[in-house]
Order: C-alpha cells, then sequence, then structure tokens
C-alpha cells in the first residue's frame, strides 16, 4: 500500500524535506561564497603595481653626502585611504647606483637625524664617519646608512627601491636591508 501511495503523489514528505534543504543550504552557501570570490582574486591582481613618486632630478643629489627630501605617498590600507607623507635620504653611491634611505631607525623606529645645518642642508659630520643618528637609543649610522657595530640597531637603515627615468629620481616601495 504504501508502494502505490508514492507512485500516485510523486513525493513523500521525507523526499521533499530533503530537497528543500538541501536547496536552501545550496542558496546559502552562495550567498556567503560569492561575495568572498572578488576578495580572493582583488590581491592577485593588484599584485606587482607599485607606485613610483617622483622625488626630484639626479643633479640635485651627491656622491659626497646624503640629502633629504620630502614627499606624499597615497596608502590605501583595507577601506582606509590616506596621504601620507615620507621622507627619504638620497646618495649616489660610489658604485654609480642610487640608494634612497628611510629615516625611520631600525631598532626601535625612532625618526634618525642626519648631519644638516640650520637650514637643512647636508653637511659633514662633526664626530667623523657618523652622519645619522638616533636620538631614542644612540644608534648611529654611516651615509649610507649601516650602523656603527655596538648600536642597538642591529641592520642598516631600509631603503626604497629606486628607479631613474629621463634624469629623475622615482622612489617605489621601501624594502628591509640585510646587514
Amino acid at each position: 500500500m504504501s508502494d502505490e501511495r508514492k507512485d500516485k503523489d510523486g513525493l513523500s514528505r521525507r523526499q521533499f524535506l530533503t530537497y528543500a534543504l538541501g536547496g536552501t543550504g545550496a542558496f546559502m552557501a552562495a550567498a556567503i561564497g560569492a561575495p568572498l570570490i572578488p576578495l580572493t582574486i582583488d590581491p592577485l591582481t593588484k599584485a606587482g603595481k607599485a607606485n613610483y613618486v617622483e622625488v626630484g632630478k639626479e643633479s640635485d643629489f651627491s656622491t659626497d653626502l646624503p640629502r633629504k627630501v620630502e614627499f606624499t605617498v597615497n596608502k590605501k590600507d583595507g577601506w582606509y585611504e590616506a596621504d601620507v607623507k615620507m621622507s627619504a635620504w638620497i646618495i649616489k653611491q660610489e658604485d654609480g647606483k642610487w640608494l634612497a634611505m628611510s629615516s625611520i631607525c631600525t631598532h626601535l623606529g625612532c625618526q634618525v637625524n642626519g648631519s644638516v645645518d640650520e637650514s637643512g642642508k647636508s653637511i659633514p659630520p662633526k664626530d667623523g664617519e657618523w652622519f645619522f643618528k638616533c636620538p631614542c637609543h644612540d644608534s648611529k649610522f654611516t651615509k649610507y646608512g649601516v650602523p656603527n657595530p655596538g648600536a642597538p640597531a642591529t641592520r642598516p637603515l631600509d631603503a626604497f627601491d629606486v628607479k631613474v627615468e629621463g634624469g629623475k629620481i622615482l622612489l617605489g616601495p621601501i624594502r628591509e636591508r640585510k646587514a
């Protein structure tokens, strides 16, 4: 009798509930999962697109002493986007490569001071070889950002990626330099 009834009515209550709950579960999974797909793919589409900022001409900098430049970078962190002021010390190294160093100490993140006069122009350091000094814990660095061997900072100042295009210096993302 139950077999006759099943053929006659089509779906049993159990089959109907199975299909209804399965369909509802699939709909809910799609509704939750669909917005996650662009969030997963978005970082992959933006990878490798580094923004470079022009900071001056090659002729503005020398091989003798680093020169400080200040510039603004647009930073996006999640939904928050802001223009951030940054600074870098730029010098042409003896091998002809450009070096743009961060002005942040690698020990605890204090702002390092370069050897400059009242107008902000770079001058040779008074104590000889230490161009940069950190006021927080007395770390000292050469004009190429290499720390004093006994200093609290154990690695050189971080450096920006540098590109030269048409005689202009462009700074990109900042990278950690190894000792």
